[in-house]
């Protein structure tokens, strides 16, 4: 009999997440057995949800997560029981055609087998209490008690960072900074719009700032993450329901747009404001996200004078390399993380900080567990 825990089960789209008894399966070699300690809501997870993400169901969602690992497999590499670590949702092959050209993220096995909600071997490492198999999004799932992973997924981080913060190094974080500091190339002195301030756009902002930019715009509907981006070392703050974003670029540029947008908002006007934001020659660099089957549309001049766009998904990470420097840069100070926490929630509540997500009330609600 398999170890028993309860887990946030998703059986239907635009339906509550059901808490429930699960039962995971026999540890395969290279298997790990993490007990969750603390996992964010992210709006991916959130799409999965709405259904505009479709999965096969049931799923255990969740795939920003930091535990204890409390068993290996006989050929699990590089972590061992009572590591503390944060989960990357990224496994790959590292042999494959994308793989051999330094692009994980394009492993022609992660993408082969993403959609399909299974573990990285093509299995299932979950059941329900009817027997039947229960899918986990992103190779993780999360929002349950236990996870079983690969051993490359499990990244090890200092025992001395809190779980809490921990977990959004595994996608929020990592995605904003990642776009800034691996792929932005911000140089010293640069100019940097940030449009969406949510998890990911306000670690956008810090990775301008620890980029060295000059002018970091940040641009939002809110406030109050206007102010948060500020803190977090926005130089300029545009809210978009009194000013034009465009034109405020343009204002603190001397007429020329800023040499890099990052786009984290996850809408069609977003995207389209990044073209005319940019000045000729820039680079944009979307993070964002919209129902895959819609359309969006741009002015072609705005196109034009050499402009550079980027799409990208996990800020071109390389986890057992980035995790435990973004850990250890909260450690020290230099990253900011506590103020990304809106809200600590038990998985009981966990419909209800998805309630919040889709109001644009919470930057991170995070499911804590004992």
């Amino acid at each position: 009999m398999g170890l028993s825990y309860r887990a946030a089960v998703l059986h239907a789209p635009q339906t509550p997440l059901s808490i429930e008894t699960v039962t995971a399966a026999a540890l395969k070699p290279a298997d790990v057995l993490v007990r969750i300690r603390a996992s964010g809501l992210c709006h991916t997870d959130l799409e999965v949800i709405d259904g505009s993400l479709r999965y096969p169901l049931p799923i255990v969602l969740g795939h920003e997560a930091a535990g204890i690992v409390e068993q290996v497999g006989p050929a699990a590499r590089g972590v061992k029981a009572g590591d503390h670590v944060v989960l990357s949702w990224n496994p790959h092959c590292g042999h494959c055609f994308y793989c051999d050209r330094d692009a994980p993220i394009l492993c022609e096995e992660y993408l082969g087998k993403g959609p399909q909600a299974v573990s990285f071997d093509g299995d299932c490492r979950g059941r329900l209490a009817d027997g039947r198999d229960l899918r986990q999004l992103m190779f993780i799932g999360s929002f349950g008690e236990y996870c079983i992973v690969p051993d490359q997924q499990a990244i090890v981080v200092p025992k001395e960072i809190p779980f809490d913060r921990a977990c959004l190094i595994g996608c929020g974080v990592m995605t904003g900074v990642g776009a800034a500091l691996n792929l932005g190339a911000i140089a010293r002195g640069d100019s940097v719009m940030v449009i969406g301030c949510g998890a990911v756009g306000l670690a956008a902002v810090q990775g301008a700032r620890l980029a060295g930019a000059a002018i970091i715009i940040a641009v939002d509907l809110d406030p109050a993450k206007l102010a948060l981006a500020a803190k977090m070392g926005a130089t300029h703050a545009v809210d978009a329901t009194k000013d034009d974003a465009v034109a405020s670029g343009k204002r603190e540029t001397a007429g020329r747009g800023v040499d890099v947008v990052i786009e984290s908002a996850g809408s069609a006007s977003a995207f389209r404001a990044t073209t005319e934001a940019v000045r000729p020659g820039g680079q944009i660099i979307w993070l964002g996200k919209i129902d895959v089957a819609k359309d969006v549309s741009f002015r072609w001049g705005s196109m034009m004078q050499e402009k550079r766009i980027r799409r990208v998904s996990y800020g071109n990470t390389r986890p057992r390399r980035d995790f435990p420097l973004l850990a250890r840069a909260y450690l020290e100070g230099v990253l900011m993380l506590d103020d990304l926490i809106s809200r600590r929630i038990r998985l009981e509540e966990i419909n209800d900080g998805f309630a919040a997500l889709r109001r644009g009330e919470a930057i991170r609600s995070v499911v804590m567990f004992d």
